[in-house]
């Protein structure tokens, strides 16, 4: 089982609205092998695309034996960041169908990857304002991000050293929470930022604004998140990059 596996307990097309969308954002953050029509040429690759009723398809998965087993033979394929892949189908008005015969199995219109790609685009807001007066979270704001704080908590296991969810009053009189984070290197902190900025972006709307400070003094009765690492899969043995796997230097697709 996959981490998106994990996420469809009923199949993706029966999730909510919420949960379709936390889906799309560990799609963004997954490695995604997309099958091509050949060898790669250069750093040139061209897609193997079917016509669907969604319009013209790629087809991907999130591990190369599942891509393997859906053409019942090798497949030529790149990998690539779920949110670049995302951005690069969108552009071109191609749909995409993951995991097909998984439980995370997904098709996604080009409508869906434009929504994904500019979700993907949120600018993360720093909490830069000065003092505020700090005070235990909202419960209905504990209710809508506990659950996917604490499962996007998990990816930074070893780049903060906690996290917390408080409520914050500017002496302007504003509102609204804080995620704050402790123990994150300046070098990184643009990094984290931008993953929660994201995170939000991908919820249904808050009941009050958020945004995201570091290293804050927070109460006692702050809620306090774990940031226990997800275990990931064991790496198959002596396998080979896949074309287009270097994030440094993304293939350019033909169509």
């Amino acid at each position: 089982m996959t981490p998106l596996d994990a996420l469809c307990v009923v199949p993706f097309h029966d999730l909510s609205d919420a949960a379709r969308a936390r889906v799309l954002n560990r799609l963004a953050d997954t490695e995604i092998f997309v099958a091509l029509a050949g060898d790669p040429e250069g750093d040139r690759i061209q897609l193997r695309l079917f016509d669907l009723p969604t319009g013209r398809t790629a087809v991907a998965a999130d591990t190369e034996d599942r891509l393997a087993e859906f053409f019942a033979e090798p497949v030529a394929h790149a990998a690539l960041p779920g949110r670049a892949l995302a951005a690069m189908l969108a552009a071109e008005g191609v749909a995409l169908m993951v995991n097909p015969g998984a439980p995370s199995e997904m098709v996604l219109e080009p409508a869906t990857l434009d929504w994904l790609a500019r979700a993907l685009q949120s600018a993360p807001t720093e909490d830069q304002t000065g003092p505020a007066r700090l005070t235990p979270p909202a419960p209905e704001m504990v209710a809508a991000l506990a659950e996917p704080l604490a499962a996007r908590l998990s990816d930074m296991a070893g780049l903060a050293d906690g996290a917390a969810l408080v409520a914050a009053e500017w002496t302007d009189g504003a509102r609204g929470h804080l995620i704050v984070l402790s123990g994150v290197a300046d070098e990184r902190r643009p990094l984290l930022a931008k993953a929660l900025a994201e995170l939000i972006a991908f919820l249904p709307p808050l009941p009050q604004p958020c945004d995201v400070a570091f290293d804050l003094a927070v109460p006692e009765n702050a809620l306090l998140l774990r940031l226990d690492p997800v275990q990931p899969a064991p790496a198959p043995k002596s396998a080979p990059r896949a074309p287009g796997s270097d994030p440094d230097k993304p293939p350019i697709l033909r169509f």
